[in-house]
């Protein structure tokens, strides 16, 4: 791991993915978990605050860049729920089949090398009523939009630890079994290509 990867860009992801627009999707999205929840891409903890410690009793986040950790660290010992980070991919979880209640992945989908095998094993360790509560940046509805897109993801993935700009989010969720049952999209403040949002629910198909 580079000085880039290892001091930089944990505060670079941190600082833009805390931002206010971003930060009040997490506010409306995350205090809808409950139980046992996985939480993919836990990156700096950014959700945790908006945890309800009434209706979850513990959190497991994944996320396969543990110098991400410190700083989700001590935003997990600022809450009154148990949690337990380890530093793998999404597709790589120990967990028995049919263990969480809940999963949770905001800002997640765009930088994981190969979505769908990751989307594949988040699906078999959720419960069958399980919902798995997402929002996500990606691929635009202009095609003005998203030639942008396609043209910047090559320079954008290698600052941004992954980061592609142009997926397909319904369309991936969809390829790895799962059924819409909300789904809300809209731009927010920024650059365009940077900034479509999708914002819903799946469920176990």
């Amino acid at each position: 791991m580079n000085p880039y990867e290892r001091f930089v860009l944990p505060r670079l992801i941190d600082g833009l993915c805390g931002m206010g627009d971003i930060m009040a999707r997490r506010a409306e999205l995350v205090p809808r978990a409950r139980g046992d929840v996985l939480e993919i891409g836990m990156g700096t903890g950014l959700n945790l605050r908006y945890y309800d410690g009434q209706k979850v009793q513990r959190i497991l986040g994944v996320d396969p860049a543990a110098q991400m950790q410190p700083l989700a660290r001590q935003r997990a010992a600022q809450i009154a729920i148990a949690v337990d980070m380890i530093a793998v991919g999404a597709d790589g979880i120990a967990a028995p089949d049919e263990c969480f209640d809940t999963a949770v992945m905001t800002f997640t989908l765009c930088s994981i090398a190969d979505p769908l095998p990751a989307l594949t094993e988040i699906r078999r360790v959720m419960k069958p009523d399980a919902q798995l509560l997402f929002c996500e940046h990606g691929l635009a509805p202009q095609p003005s939009v998203q030639r942008w897109q396609h043209r910047l993801t090559p320079w954008w993935r290698p600052i941004a630890g992954g980061c592609h700009l142009n997926r397909d989010i319904p369309a991936l969720l969809q390829q790895a079994g799962f059924v819409l049952s909300e789904l809300a999209a809209d731009y927010i403040p920024g650059p365009r290509p940077m900034t479509y949002l999708y914002q819903g629910v799946a469920l176990k198909a």
